[in-house]
């Protein structure tokens, strides 16, 4: 028996969170949208699954990856009111829960950290909300 070969986490998991958001209904019934490439005139609030960072974390018999993955909230309100509601609802989708990764076995999501900026542009009403998720993973057994 072969021992698996190492291949990036970083696609197959931003798959499953990408499938993990758009799978819950409270959350979907708040933005208009999850992407990974967002249209000009794409209404608002909506995600960004944006930057990601993966690094080893192999142990003595096995290959495993840990992914950085940025999250973006974008809203057009005065206020963070909304975009907070966003990134908690976010949080309870993703924190502590399990995901189904494409040739991986996921082994944990952890809740890194979350920014609240605004755009200094006028009329200054657009809300960026980023949160960061750290995820890890281990090559699925062959």
């Amino acid at each position: 028996m072969s021992a698996p070969v190492p291949g990036l986490a970083a696609l197959p998991t931003q798959a499953a969170i990408l499938d993990a958001l758009l799978a819950d209904a409270p959350l979907m019934d708040l933005v208009k949208g999850v992407y990974d490439w967002v249209e000009e005139k794409q209404p608002y609030p909506y995600i960004v699954i944006g930057e990601a960072m993966e690094t080893p974390a192999n142990s003595h018999d096995r290959y495993g990856s840990e992914v950085l993955e940025t999250l973006h909230i974008w809203d057009r309100n005065r206020g963070f009111a909304q975009s907070l509601t966003i990134a908690g609802r976010v949080l309870q989708a993703l924190d502590h829960a399990p995901l189904t990764i494409e040739g991986h076995v996921h082994r944990w999501t952890r809740f890194v950290s979350l920014q609240t900026l605004r755009d200094p542009e006028p009329p200054g009403d657009i809300r960026h909300v980023p949160l960061t998720f750290r995820i890890g993973t281990e090559v699925a057994p062959a």
